[in-house]
């Protein structure tokens, strides 16, 4: 280059666009900006793609004001000079400044091209920005283009607007394997995974080969609906990307999600690559799972692998401790944590410490811990000291508890229910009136707990007081049989977790037909002795049915894993893993 410039030699734009490739690949600023000052020297006008060029190497470089001083310059601007720049303030976040160079690219009389729109779409601030510009292209004609379908149904599928994404989808003639992982991705996404398994299962249909992304995205499905047959289907296809550590991390959480343990176990072992969210997603689940020992141990491992915790991690670090009863240790993470790793304590951090005092009874020092907190206790917080006053029968500090969490969210029917029935047990029957009251004043209805259970391929689905299920009145005498056979070496229904206003025998055969006490018979019915019993649930189980599973595990000698929006519980010879 000295030579060129001593000698007063100029060589062609592709030559110059070689050099420059060269310098962009190995990261030479001050050898780029030598080629860009040579092109410019003595009067030289070079070409607007060699321009292009080098507008695209300062970009590259995060040298944007360089870029911009570069664009200034330019006597000639195509749809790539401002695509390049546009594309780049999308990256940088500066959506406001992208979307106003847009506005002057129009002005300007350069027509947008698929990738100036496929960048420009990440830009919008909001639904009715997205919902203008999706009408201009459709206006200049672009929105047939695969790019741009893409992007669209990406940034719908972002804001939760899943029926104009499939809308979008739709009307698309030809499809590619992009369009397709950006549908079941935005499915996946937005925690419809039915409707991305089904999805997954027409792009197969129509002759489309799953990717990486496909497969990500039917893993996040898979693990939503607890669906460990369905992911281990989806494995046989990973093995065609081992390498993959996106994709292997993806994999590890669907296992320790659907309570495959020995699925995740294998995993890990064989990932050649590891990075803190696999250390932090195998930490969780063992704790998640009941496996709090062996938590602790790999959290062990992790910190001489090199591999430093992040804020999850202490999560899932803390949650193991809480559950194995690990006070002394809990303390000393938590206590630590700030100083060893540089965490600050987060809302969630400070609830598993709750939880871990709560659950050894000390719940004084449980709420001091709350007053002190660095960050205002939420309605999870206090939930979670209330379940521990109710455990450890505080009354009064379990109605102080119940009345923060109905402040922070006054329509959490399951915490004015638990309220009602601690008035109901005190005999403080104007207390317990006035919150029936509140209830029927907000128009509060508790959920309906719902369980699912897969069997035979086929996803059966149970809920309280509702005879739909073909089968219901084989299941219901089925149960009965059950509950008979228990109650004959023990099993006493506790009727506590339901409203203290029903007759006994009311609240006894309220109980007795909980969701999950419906799929478990079905299980039961429907499989083998050797075959583990899966059942996920909407809201926690509650101490009735807890203890209901645990005697059935083992009076009939089976293996039981029950999923609520907490943890796993594997029931098991007449103990369960939490």
């Amino acid at each position: 280059m000295h030579a060129m410039r001593r000698q007063g030699i100029w060589a062609d734009a592709i030559t110059y666009s070689e050099l420059v490739k060269c310098c962009v690949a190995r990261g030479a600023v001050e050898e780029g900006k030598s080629v860009h000052k040579h092109v410019f020297s003595c009067g030289y006008q070079p070409k607007t793609f060699l321009l292009n060029v080098l507008l695209n190497m300062y970009v590259r470089f995060n040298l944007l004001e360089d870029a911009e001083d570069l664009f200034e310059e330019m006597p000639d601007r195509n749809v790539v000079s401002w695509t390049t720049l546009i594309s780049a303030y999308v990256s940088k976040g500066m959506n406001d400044r992208a979307l106003e160079f847009l506005i002057l690219m129009l002005r300007g009389g350069v027509q947008p091209n698929m990738y100036t729109y496929s960048s420009v779409l990440r830009a919008c601030a909001d639904l009715g920005m997205l919902r203008q510009l999706h009408s201009g292209i459709i206006k200049v004609g672009m929105e047939s283009d695969v790019f741009v379908r893409s992007a669209l149904i990406d940034n719908y599928s972002k804001r939760g607007e899943l029926q104009d994404a499939l809308d979008v989808f739709n009307e698309m003639v030809t499809k590619d394997l992009g369009v397709w992982n950006s549908i079941i991705g935005g499915f996946a996404q937005n925690s419809n995974g039915d409707k991305a398994l089904d999805m997954y299962k027409c792009m197969k249909r129509v002759g489309f080969a799953p990717d990486q992304a496909t497969l990500t995205s039917v893993l996040r499905a898979s693990t939503a609906l607890a669906l460990l047959e369905v992911g281990r289907q989806v494995h046989v296809h990973v093995l065609k990307f081992d390498r993959d550590l996106i994709l292997n991390n993806a994999l590890l959480d669907m296992y320790c999600k659907c309570g495959g343990l020995e699925g995740a176990n294998s995993v890990f072992s064989r990932m050649v690559e590891r990075d803190v969210i696999s250390w932090s997603t195998m930490i969780a689940g063992l704790a998640q799972n009941g496996c709090s020992l062996e938590a602790m141990r790999l959290f062990e491992q992790m910190k001489h692998s090199g591999t430093e915790p992040n804020y999850i991690t202490i999560v899932g670090v803390l949650f193991a401790c809480s559950h194995a009863g690990l006070v002394e240790d809990g303390l000393h993470y938590f206590r630590s944590m700030r100083r060893s790793f540089g965490i600050d304590p987060g809302r969630e951090h400070y609830g598993c410490m709750v939880d871990l005092l709560g659950r050894a009874g000390k719940l004084d020092e449980a709420v001091k811990l709350i007053n002190e907190m660095e960050c205002e206790p939420d309605a999870v917080t206090w939930r979670t000291l209330l379940s521990a006053c109710r455990v450890h029968r505080n009354s009064d500090l379990a109605v102080y508890a119940a009345k923060q969490v109905v402040k922070l969210d006054p329509d959490d029917a399951g915490t004015y229910i638990l309220l009602s029935n601690i008035y109901a047990n005190n005999q403080r029957w104007e207390e317990v009136t006035e919150v029936r009251r509140s209830m029927r004043v907000r128009g509060i209805t508790k959920e309906p707990g719902c369980s699912w259970i897969e069997v035979n391929k086929k996803i059966h689905a149970f809920i309280l007081g509702d005879d739909s299920h073909p089968h219901i009145d084989e299941i219901n005498r089925h149960l009965n049989q059950i509950v008979q056979r228990l109650m004959s070496i023990g099993y006493v229904p506790d009727t506590n977790f339901v409203l203290q206003d029903l007759e006994d025998e009311q609240r006894e055969a309220s109980l007795q037909y909980h969701s999950e006490k419906l799929a478990i018979a079905y299980g039961i019915m429907s499989s083998p002795r050797e075959k583990t019993i899966m059942i996920r649930k909407n809201l926690r189980i509650c101490g009735d049915c807890h203890t209901f599973t645990k005697l059935l595990a083992k009076m009939e000698q089976r293996i039981i894993v029950i999923r609520d929006p907490v943890r796993y519980h594997h029931f098991r010879d007449g103990a369960c893993s939490c």
